[in-house]
């Protein structure tokens, strides 16, 4: 049974029944409901700012995993780059040197990828500079080891073709000749013959009488053979491959051909006084990846330790030269 209230009317001096009208009663109805929801949204609100639901909690964690787990990536991209950067280090100043090849440039192994667009997508996710920066390094680590995988099969090819490559380089004397002081005059600066002025002589040159036998001093393919009565005169030019060529000059009398083989020791010719000399000599030059180098470095075949010594004393004095 609804409670009945009543009121006392002064006028009457009676206790009146109240009667609520149903307008009212919907009025208070909705009064109690909007207050109820303004609560609960303030609750709501109160509770969504300060306390995680189950599902944010779960995702939070998540996110930590994600960051923890980038972080541990990128300590172990910085140990393989400090790897990479070792094996680097080895492959140019030991294996590469060992089979006398050039050097890998830093600006080959270092350069990067072009579009300045191509990590923009990341630049949305959750930690987006370390995502960003990992990928970065995870690309350029990729192209590195490329780069290395490369270049540990050329020198892979080297290692098989080791035996080939020492019996390519020019190794012995052009010329049989057991008195050192038949050398003239060595690789450097020296006095022209003929101009008499100071000029760089890229070669050695070996006196002996005309006819001496000349020799191949490596493995090589005929490159050049030149009849010519100025210059170096009849001379040679033999392609040893690995950078490596050779020059014979001033021949009397030249055996070979073009893009004829030839092995170490071949009879290739004989010592003249052609072209522009000044005496029966063989005018011998070494040459690597085209630029002279000096011949009495690669004697090391044909030498004690006390002859070598000996030609290198001999070559070294300044004097004149025959060409």
């Amino acid at each position: 049974m609804p409670n009945v209230k009543y009121h006392f009317n002064t006028a009457t001096l009676k206790y009146e029944r109240v009667i609520v009208s149903w307008k009212k009663r919907l009025l208070r109805w909705f009064g109690w409901l909007a207050t109820a929801v303004v609560f609960g949204a303030l609750i709501m609100l109160f509770a969504y700012n300060f306390f995680d639901s189950p599902k944010e909690k779960r995702l939070k964690r998540q996110l930590e995993e994600t960051s923890y787990q980038l972080e541990i990536l990128k300590q172990r991209t910085d140990q393989v780059e400090d790897v990479l950067r070792d094996i680097q280090e080895r492959d140019n100043t030991i294996y590469r040197v060992i089979f006398e090849t050039e050097p890998i440039p830093a600006s080959v192994r270092e350069a990067g990828f072009g579009g300045v667009d191509r990590y923009n997508k990341l630049r949305d996710y959750y930690d987006a500079d370390l995502v960003v920066d990992v990928s970065k390094r995870v690309d350029q680590i990729s192209k590195q080891l490329y780069v290395q995988s490369k270049s540990f099969d050329e020198v892979w090819d080297l290692v098989k073709n080791k035996a080939a490559m020492l019996a390519a380089i020019p190794a012995i004397q052009p010329v049989a000749n057991k008195d050192l002081k038949r050398v003239a005059s060595g690789y450097g600066w020296r006095i022209h013959p003929i101009y008499k002025t100071e000029m760089m002589h890229t070669g050695m040159d070996f006196t002996a009488p005309i006819g001496t036998e000349i020799h191949a001093t490596g493995n090589g393919v005929v490159s050049k053979v030149e009849m010519d009565g100025r210059g170096y005169g009849n001379n040679v030019i033999i392609n040893h491959g690995y950078g490596y060529e050779t020059l014979y000059g001033h021949m009397s009398k030249i055996l070979i051909r073009p893009g004829q083989k030839i092995s170490r020791g071949d009879l290739i010719g004989y010592v003249g006084n052609t072209g522009s000399s000044t005496g029966p000599h063989l005018h011998y030059e070494v040459r690597k990846n085209g630029n002279p180098v000096n011949p009495v470095n690669f004697y090391y075949n044909d030498l004690s330790p006390e002859e070598y010594a000996k030609m290198l004393e001999i070559s070294s004095k300044a004097g004149q030269a025959f060409d």
